[in-house]
């Protein structure tokens, strides 16, 4: 299947049904479908063909998802460029793809040639020109989506066709969804995992998709009880805040999703506690795309996982030299494709990194994530840390994520994120910096629960409290940020 393909089933059994939800109104399939189709011929006209560059600095709205479709169906390269990032990162993702053309939203600092606005595309869109039919490859460059990592220099990933579809069908499948699903989103449709999880996903579902304009908990909770959203995609501050409010209607949601950082096993439970609904909690990666594993539909959980391997993925563990370990045993996770059983091969690896015009392939073999972990012999993936973010004390490593477990556990802890501080004497020293629930904190307290439950080496030497942490649009702590908070005379974040 083509994305150009993935509304045809809905369209010839349920035209009229709804599609797309979003601030401006809603979309049944055959609207969907004319939207794109003429999407598709506004970026003909603006001269866009087979390979090039889209970028989108949109918000959460109709035009975002259209223009997505159209984009797909001429042959051209999807990218999202987000409306919160400031000038000179907006700057740079859009040197980096190298766009035939922007559309460019009110709230794009983006300017130029290349720049439609709302007006103009408005027009475009009026103006109702077909694009020629153009004979898609699954398996060409079709989006990038682009990822900082720990280096906070931004890499753009290249995906087909083929791995955009791949994650909304595998989902679709396992977890029994067809068309009363309405999935809602509420993070940025310019991320590229976010186009397939929302209209991607809810397509080969014959669902809806529910594209949400609010972050906050009160927006969120709002368009949830309104929407009648029955899935929710969320990042673990979200979850937080929303069980700190038992009394907000959640009750048409059937699966809430946590993803993008750690979501600790007690903010499971209070969640469950407040709504009656356990958070299914994700591992996901950019260069998947999307989700890779997930906790099974129901109540079914392992403390400290992220939940089940899905079945297009052979997910293990590595030692340094490149050797795969034994069910169980730490290490490197890597990602490969399943080589038996009904999703053997559906899975091939992203294209490559887009460079200088190009794509460039990425190392042969299983891709090495980056992360530490390890999962046992029923696919049950656990992830102790980034292996770039392991701090060095002294010879001993430590990894901030099994610090902030802890840490996180403390009923007046909202957020907390570790890093190291340069030591002559030890290399590095291990700092927290640790976002209050609205109590003062105490770090002696603080300190006497890391040493009851963790080596003394490991235990915080630094503590720092800010009103908020530094994070991106995905929720994401931006790790790059925190050495400044903890540096010597830091003013409070």
């Amino acid at each position: 299947m083509t994305i150009a393909k993935v509304l045809d089933t809905a369209l010839a059994s349920r035209p009229h049904a709804p599609a797309i939800e979003a601030a401006s109104g809603t979309w049944s399939y055959a609207e969907l479908d004319d939207r794109a189709r003429r999407a598709a011929g506004a970026l003909w006209a603006l001269g866009v063909r087979p390979g090039d560059r889209v970028a989108a600095c949109l918000p959460n709205d109709l035009d975002i998802v259209a223009a997505f479709h159209g984009a797909q169906r001429i042959g051209a390269i999807w990218a999202g460029i987000g409306e919160a990032l400031s000038a000179g990162e907006q700057q740079d993702l859009y040197d980096l793809c190298e766009p035939a053309v922007v559309l460019a939203g009110p709230r794009s600092l983006l300017s130029g040639p290349h720049c439609v606005d709302p007006d103009r595309w408005a027009k475009l869109m009026a103006r109702d020109e077909a694009a020629p039919d153009v004979e898609t490859d699954v398996d060409a460059p079709a989006g990038i989506a682009f990822t900082s990592g720990t280096s906070g220099r931004s890499k753009a990933v290249v995906h087909s066709q083929r791995n955009l579809l791949l994650p909304g069908a595998t989902l679709v499948a396992t977890r029994g969804y067809g068309p009363a699903l309405r999935k809602g989103d509420s993070f940025p449709l310019t991320i590229l995992n976010l186009m397939v999880l929302s209209t991607l996903l809810t397509a080969q579902a014959g669902g809806c998709a529910v594209i949400m304009n609010r972050r906050d908990v009160d927006g969120v909770a709002e368009w949830i009880s309104t929407r009648e959203v029955t899935v929710w995609n969320g990042a673990p501050a979200q979850i937080y805040d929303l069980a700190a409010r038992p009394h907000l209607d959640l009750g048409s949601l059937r699966e809430v999703w946590s993803g993008g950082s750690d979501t600790p096993d007690a903010l499971r439970r209070s969640f469950a506690e407040a709504h009656g609904l356990l958070p299914r909690v994700t591992y996901g990666l950019t260069e998947a795309p999307t989700v890779v594993s997930i906790d099974p539909v129901g109540d079914t959980w392992r403390p400290g996982t992220s939940g089940q391997v899905l079945p297009q993925f052979d997910v293990a563990a590595y030692d340094d030299d490149g050797r795969r370990l034994p069910p169980g045993e730490l290490g490197e996770l890597r990602l490969g494709g399943r080589d038996s059983g009904p999703w053997a091969g559906a899975w091939t690896p992203m294209l490559g990194y887009w460079e200088q015009g190009g794509v460039r392939k990425p190392e042969p073999g299983p891709f090495a994530t980056g992360d530490i972990g390890t999962v046992d012999a029923d696919g049950w993936l656990s992830v102790l840390d980034r292996k770039k973010l392991v701090i060095i004390r002294g010879g001993a490593n430590v990894y901030p994520l099994e610090v902030e477990r802890v840490i996180g556990a403390h009923p007046d802890v909202a957020k907390v994120a570790v890093c190291p501080v340069p030591d002559d004497r030890l290399g590095q020293r291990v700092a927290a910096v640790v976002e209050s629930s609205g109590r003062p904190l105490d770090f002696t307290a603080l300190a006497e629960l890391c040493r009851s439950e963790l080596a003394p080496y490991k235990v915080p030497e630094i503590w720092k409290q800010v009103d908020a942490l530094p994070v991106n649009a995905m929720g994401k702590v931006q790790r790059t940020e925190l050495p400044g908070l903890v540096a010597p005379n830091a003013p409070e974040a």
